[in-house]
């Protein structure tokens, strides 16, 4: 029965092995070798014609210079804004959003740089855009007039940018742009107005454009998710793989009155936000090679001659930092993902935040968090720790037996089965104890993972990016040393295969850790520490005094 418990929790490791060898995969653009993704049987269908949004994508232009498609009278060019939070640069074709930076959060490659979201460059194509369609009417192809200051100035809370289009076919586009001191949500207008002789039925659409490529010097020893997401009342949150658009195989909820579509990376997102009660038709679809977007169209109504109609809406473009997501809209905290485990998450992230607040330090902060767990399961653990020392108390007697009736399997079993008896020993008593903790503490790992304020925070000396890997390596070898150690205190397997595997296993998945953020490695030494120190009072405690079984290889 004790090969038996060690053969689980073997299998339970070789499960995460093969789990995280699927997530490496897939991170390399390939398909999982284990667990292929199941293809979803529905296709999201592209607008119809009537409908369609326009998909050319045009290379910025200088400052000044004019398109050969645009009208004499506006000339397109980039508006360069800077809030507390932001450096933004707008395009007057569409008044689109084509670059933001964001100022208080640094680049991961380069900390002395700001953090870039949107960007239209040679390497990258990230954009917020708008327009309208159902017609021959302003899109975000069409050349705008700016209107508006470029600086949010000290004292000023709010920086109104206006972008007004020409007349098409009687039609105006006007589009205002409004940014709060100290807010990731953009305020965003959409005002038509109607100057022809006929009424008008335009829709309007809002659409984020992006190319399919990983965001740069993300890690390849763990997977966060990048693509578009489409959330509504009805479906929740639904992720897109960007190879199932590819494959027009995506499938979300195409029709709703609530919700949001958004682009997501690790840390950080984009989303268009409409108030609930808009009927809007949600999409996803392939605008040029590897470029996608996400969007939704909502009808404006019939706008007669001389009249007009303005919607709002907002446009976030930051962090996902949690509370901030929460109090915008319904179901944006999602963005935030904590993958299967959301409901012990977030909880947990609660009592994170909780003590940050305390310690104002997210390193001590993380240690104290895995200090009130293992306070909180010290009774499970120490039946766990208690079993496993009956174990090791036995462990010679069953290792004299196995070797005296080696010969005899059936016998051995026998023999074993009433050791276990006399001595009152469950070998499976180690176990059940440890399963139950197993989603508690996966859930903090995507706490940790996906926290993006762990970014660029210190916790001591050398150690002053917790979502970064230990430049110097000290981290990781510490907490390899604690693993091993936590090893040599376990009882020897009697099996002298098992005994090497007990030892190999953990030097491989210790490697693994070298690439690893800080914050989740000082979580697992400090889980490790905790785990021997109580390993070892208990031990102590029921008379067996503390053994190190060092492996023998021949």
């Amino acid at each position: 029965m004790n090969d038996i418990r060690r053969t689980i929790l073997w299998v339970i490791f070789g499960f995460s092995m093969v789990l995280l060898w699927d997530q490496w995969q897939i991170h390399n653009g390939h398909k999982a070798t284990f667990f292929p993704k199941v293809e979803p049987a529905a296709a999201v269908k592209a607008p119809a014609a009537s409908t369609a949004v326009p998909t050319a994508m045009a290379a910025p232009a200088g400052p000044g210079q004019v398109p050969a498609s645009a009208a004499p009278a506006a000339q397109r060019e980039w508006v360069d804004v800077e809030t507390d939070l932001y450096k933004l640069r707008f395009d007057t074709e569409g008044g689109s959003l084509v670059h933001a930076e964001l100022v208080q959060h640094p680049d991961l490659m380069d900390a002395k740089k700001n953090f870039v979201l949107f960007d239209e460059s040679k390497d990258r194509v990230y954009v917020a855009q708008s327009g309208l369609i159902g017609g021959q009417l302003p899109t975000h192809k069409s050349v705008m007039r700016f209107a508006g200051e470029r600086k949010l100035k000290d004292g000023q809370n709010e920086l109104t940018l206006r972008f007004e289009s020409d007349e098409v076919n009687g039609v105006k586009l006007v589009k205002s742009y409004t940014l709060k001191r100290g807010s990731y949500a953009i305020g965003v207008k959409h005002e038509v107005i109607n100057k022809g002789a006929a009424a008008v039925s335009p829709q309007l659409y809002l659409q984020l454009v992006r190319d399919g490529n990983k965001p740069a010097g993300e890690s390849s020893f763990y997977s966060t998710f990048t693509g578009p997401a489409v959330y509504t009342e009805a479906k929740k949150y639904t992720k897109i793989e960007f190879s199932d658009i590819e494959k027009n195989k995506a499938e979300i909820d195409k029709t709703s009155t609530n919700g949001y579509v958004a682009m997501v990376q690790h840390y950080f997102a984009s989303a268009w936000l409409l108030a609930d009660g808009v009927q809007r038709e949600n999409f996803v679809r392939k605008v040029d090679n590897n470029l996608y977007a996400v969007g939704m169209i909502t009808p404006l109504g019939e706008v007669a001659p001389g009249q007009s109609k303005v919607l709002d809406n907002q446009l976030f473009a930051g962090p996902q930092e949690e509370k901030t997501l929460e109090a915008l809209a319904p179901g944006l905290d999602l963005l935030k993902d904590y993958g299967w485990l959301a409901m012990l998450a977030k909880p947990l992230y609660w009592l994170l935040d909780q003590l940050y607040k305390v310690l104002l330090n997210w390193g001590w902060a993380i240690m104290a968090l895995v200090l009130l767990l293992k306070i909180a399961f010290y009774w499970l653990n120490a039946k766990a720790y208690a079993s496993m020392a009956k174990m090791k108390a036995i462990n010679p007697r069953i290792m004299e037996m196995r070797e005296r009736l080696k010969s005899n399997p059936q016998q051995m079993q026998m023999e074993m089965m009433k050791i276990y008896r006399e001595e009152k020993v469950n070998p499976m008593g180690g176990c059940f104890p440890m399963l139950i903790q197993i989603p508690v503490f996966i859930a903090l790992y995507w706490v940790l993972l996906s926290s993006v304020e762990m970014r660029h925070a210190p916790w001591v000396g050398w150690i002053v990016d917790l979502s970064a890997p230990d430049p110097y390596f000290i981290l990781p070898i510490v907490m390899t040393l604690t693993t091993l150690l936590q090893t040599a205190l376990n009882p020897a397997p009697p099996d002298p295969m098992q005994a090497k595997l007990m030892w190999f296993m953990p030097l491989i998945f210790s490697v693994m850790f070298f690439f690893f953020p800080a914050g989740l490695v000082l979580y697992w030494i400090t889980n490790n520490v905790l785990s021997i120190a109580q390993q070892w009072i208990i031990n102590t405690r029921m008379g067996v005094p503390p053994q190190f079984n060092l492996p023998k290889f021949k």
